[in-house]
């Protein structure tokens, strides 16, 4: 999934306020911030594979550190633990792993079964939501609106910049998700994984939006 990452992200800020929105889509979309800093090391590897599923052109070949059950608790309990010594906050830092282990839950439901259990372990997972491409767009569009709403009614725009910056934070992973599944592919990994680290610019696009919305 993608734009349901986010949607977690969005939601999560209003379940607990402390942690900026864009620590928030941090922790929703971790695995997929570390995953092409490890596909560029040659660690996990993924091949480009047109019509592989309906919704994704890509099949992912190897990625136990950063997808397996058993690495995504321990990425879940080092995020928290980490929040936890830089700002003090335990119950954010409980709150920001179940945000990094949701996005295990929301792959589980949409990938085939590509989800490794642990590391070297045989077995595979996923219900492939992916299978079905309408099914997949009313899920995910649906999430993303259910969590932007959310987060709109909790912190509302404080000036026009707070309008605007979440206005294009949106259309910008509308545009973004739709560019994914219906235009052509990446032609190497090398490409996907640089378009992938891209994300970071939304984290920070999640900073700049949080300092301007919510009460004064």
């Amino acid at each position: 999934m993608f734009l349901a990452h986010f949607a977690v992200g969005f939601a999560g800020k209003r379940a607990d306020h402390s942690p900026s929105l864009g620590t928030w889509i941090m922790a929703a979309q971790w695995l997929d911030l570390v995953w092409p800093v490890l596909l560029l090391l040659g660690w996990e590897r993924v091949r480009i594979a047109p019509g592989w599923t309906p919704v994704a052109p890509l099949e992912f070949v190897h990625y136990p550190y950063t997808h397996s059950l058993l690495a995504v608790l321990a990425w879940a309990v080092g995020f928290a633990l980490v929040y936890r010594l830089l700002r003090g906050n335990t119950r954010a830092a409980v709150w920001l792993g179940m945000a990094v282990l949701s996005h295990w839950v929301l792959d589980f439901i949409s990938h085939r079964p590509d989800l490794p259990l642990f590391p070297g372990g045989e077995a595979r997972v996923g219900l492939y939501l992916w299978a079905s491409l309408w099914g997949t767009l009313v899920v995910e569009l649906g999430l993303l609106v259910a969590g932007v709403a959310l987060y709109m009614r909790a912190f509302p725009a404080r000036d026009r910049v707070g309008v605007w910056a979440l206005g294009g934070l949106l259309l910008l992973l509308v545009v973004a998700y739709f560019g994914s599944i219906f235009a052509p592919p990446p032609e190497t990994t090398t490409q996907l994984a640089a378009g992938a680290l891209s994300m970071w610019l939304l984290v920070a696009w999640g900073y700049w939006i949080d300092r301007h919305r919510g009460a004064p």
